[in-house]
């Protein structure tokens, strides 16, 4: 199998059959082998059962955070490489065929930067854009001294055993950011590629919460 399209939900009914839809149809449109895992995190709602009946496959992980879920559905995933996304539609994954294109070509980390694509209004905070993520990617490129701008993308590809062998540990969303620290000192090739980045559509509260995560991306930042 050669992709596995990798999506971390947590009570994303609204949204988790659009989500699953689009990379169905990314998968057929581009006649690749591939599978979509859906790692439910303990949802609440009929996140699971919506995904199971739209063709994906669901794996159970009880204990809650972002890391845990990618991390773990990683090391689940079939695919020789993954592109993993957010259940809430803010990635389009029916625009991964430069991602796939770029894996194909001997990268082994493909991050997307949403700032040089397009940001749709309202589907990220004025802290985030302009003072959170800029703020933390530059320290990170300055310490580690990684041409990345977008830190906190959460649509990225892989090379499935290259990045499982990273072992990371980070449970939150500071997994992110981590994932390229350690890509980075075992010398991965790391590439970044202009995305979209829509409006979520889940009408609820994000998961993001803005100033515990910061704080957790700038430990991941200052102890690996």
């Amino acid at each position: 199998m050669e992709l596995t399209i990798l999506i971390p939900a947590l009570n994303e009914e609204n949204t988790i059959q659009i989500c699953v839809k689009k990379a169905k149809q990314f998968l057929a449109e581009e006649k690749i082998q591939g599978e979509i895992l859906v790692i439910d995190n303990n949802s609440t709602d009929k996140t699971a059962l919506i995904a199971k009946k739209e063709g994906a496959r669901v794996e159970q992980v009880k204990e809650k955070g972002y890391g845990i879920a990618l991390i773990k559905g990683s090391k689940l995933a079939k695919g020789k490489y993954t592109i993993m996304g957010d259940a809430d539609d803010s990635y389009n994954f029916l625009e991964l065929k430069e991602f796939i294109k770029l894996l194909r070509e001997g990268n082994d980390l493909v991050i997307g930067n949403r700032f040089k694509g397009k940001i749709e209004k309202g589907a990220m905070k004025f802290l985030h854009r302009y003072i959170g993520t800029p703020f933390i990617s530059y320290l990170a490129r300055k310490k580690y001294k990684i041409l990345i701008k977008d830190f906190n993308c959460g649509l990225r590809g892989y090379v499935t055993e290259k990045i499982n062998e990273l072992n990371c540990k980070a449970k939150g969303m500071e997994y992110a950011t981590e994932m390229i620290i350690r890509a980075k000192k075992a010398n991965l090739k790391i590439v970044e590629v202009p995305i979209n980045f829509y409006k979520d559509k889940r009408n609820k509260r994000s998961h993001l919460r803005t100033f515990k995560d910061g704080i957790r991306h700038l430990n991941v930042i200052k102890t690996n």
